[in-house]
């Protein structure tokens, strides 16, 4: 028997991979120079690639865009969301890059894109830049640790903008690996609140292995109640430095081999690519699949084909073709 073959003819039959969660705007942009930078904490980084943003042309941000497409196609991917960025630092020209990748690839490939809040919802600058890419993305994304304090308002400002618009939404939570963070409760009540159920898609979700086990299953029935979806991007956060805090022994990763069982749809994405987030990531879906199925201890061919495939396209609000 041979799973890996298996589990490929299975994905080519429900028409390719699915890559629900990257950042192609910023693949490819890893230097010499900025190498040193992959060793700092992640909310440091946020601020850190600054730099690369500031000088990147549209044309720049296009070609690094059409280069990581170029390599997913040549993976059989049927369809991919990346989110992008939209701030005063880059203001719009990953969009206006974005808009000519669809343009282009939009025939071969399902591209959906979502907008990467990285400075945050709620100030003026940011709420203006969020507010003038609400229309050319398919997808609101989130990140309500950048508004820390008042994650509830930026959860608010991102699901009354969906809900108004007709959009589903994609909110980056749980991605310290920490049992101080409850992101992903948060949101599944939040998006109850809004009655936005079965539109909200949560990505990561690491935190939640590090809480106890009668907390997990609370939240597994919370996320059930809100039809909170969720990808997990085994690679991003397999790396996570280790720490003194004692938690239940866990790798850290989305907790997929307890979600699935459970009756949440899983999907999986690849995050970051050759950047200072992920200098060693190729884009390689099977290697992403492949650490998200030992970390989980979860050999189910069929559902892990499900996760690859249709479950992504669900997340993304796609049909298959």
């Amino acid at each position: 028997m041979n799973p890996k073959k298996i589990f490929i003819e299975k994905v080519k039959k429900k028409g390719g991979w699915v890559n629900a969660h990257a950042h192609l705007d910023r693949a490819y942009t890893l230097t010499k120079k900025n190498f040193k930078y992959y060793y700092f904490p992640l909310k440091k980084k946020w601020y850190l690639i600054d730099e690369m943003k500031r000088l990147a042309t549209k044309e720049d941000i296009y070609i690094r865009m059409e280069k990581a497409i170029e390599y997913f196609l040549m993976q059989g991917t049927q369809a991919l969301c990346t989110f992008i960025d939209i701030d005063e630092v880059i203001e719009d020209r990953a969009l206006k890059a974005a808009s000519k990748l669809k343009k282009n690839y939009g025939k071969y490939i399902q591209i959906c894109f979502a907008n990467q809040v990285l400075k945050g919802v709620l100030d003026k600058k940011s709420k203006y830049w969020f507010e003038k890419s609400v229309d050319f993305v398919d997808i609101i994304g989130g990140l309500p640790a950048k508004d820390y304090g008042r994650e509830n308002d930026h959860i608010d400002i991102l699901l009354k903008t969906a809900k108004k618009n007709g959009k589903i939404v994609h909110v980056h939570v749980d991605q310290f690996n920490s049992s101080e963070e409850r992101e992903t409760e948060q949101l599944a009540r939040k998006t109850i609140e809004h009655g936005m159920q079965g539109k909200v898609v949560a990505i990561h979700s690491v935190s939640l292995a590090a809480h106890s086990r009668s907390y997990r299953y609370d939240i597994y029935k919370l996320m059930n109640k809100a039809n909170l979806m969720v990808i997990s991007c085994p690679l991003a956060w397999i790396d996570h430095t280790r720490s003194e805090h004692l938690t239940p022994s866990h790798n850290s990763i989305t907790p997929v081999d307890e979600m699935i069982p459970e009756g949440i749809i899983v999907a999986f994405g690849t995050d970051n690519i050759c950047d200072i987030y992920k200098p060693f990531s190729d884009g390689n879906l099977w290697i992403e699949l492949r650490v998200m199925l030992e970390a989980c201890h979860y050999y189910d061919i069929d559902h892990l084909v499900k996760i690859a495939t249709v479950n992504g396209l669900k997340v993304l609000g796609l049909k298959k073709k």
